[in-house]
């Protein structure tokens, strides 16, 4: 059974920064596009990053470009996700999911797109 692991959350002060990180357990993670999701109180999932299979190819939404970095270590079957400048606008549930279409990370990252999905780890970001 594919099971992703969501660890790494917190609460940090703006400004600060977190390394979320999604472990893969049953499956190698090296076969899969992995994208990073958020949710708010209130409102919808929405992709943050994604990264291909070979980590090759990243993107992100634009409220976190420049702050955010993903990246992904298949050897350790894991995918990071690295957030700096955190603003309270950043509080959420972040989750990671995966999907075998690449193309799917290039024109989203889109949750309806994407399986597997970890339970979340919570960020805060509060003065």
């Amino acid at each position: 059974q594919l099971q992703l692991v969501e660890s790494g959350g917190g609460s940090v002060q703006p400004g600060g920064s977190l390394r979320l990180s999604c472990a893969a357990s049953g499956f190698t993670l090296g076969r899969y596009a992995i994208g990073w999701f958020r949710q708010a109180p209130g409102k919808e999932r929405e992709g943050v990053s994604c990264i291909s299979s070979s980590g090759g190819n990243t993107k992100y939404a634009d409220s976190v470009k420049g702050r955010f970095t993903i990246s992904r270590d298949n050897a350790k079957n894991t995918v990071y996700l690295q957030m700096n400048n955190l603003k309270p606008e950043d509080t959420a549930i972040y989750y990671c999911a995966a999907v075998v279409v690449q193309a799917m990370c290039v024109i989203g990252p889109t949750p309806s797109d994407f399986g597997s999905w970890g339970q979340g780890t919570q960020v805060t970001v509060s003065s």
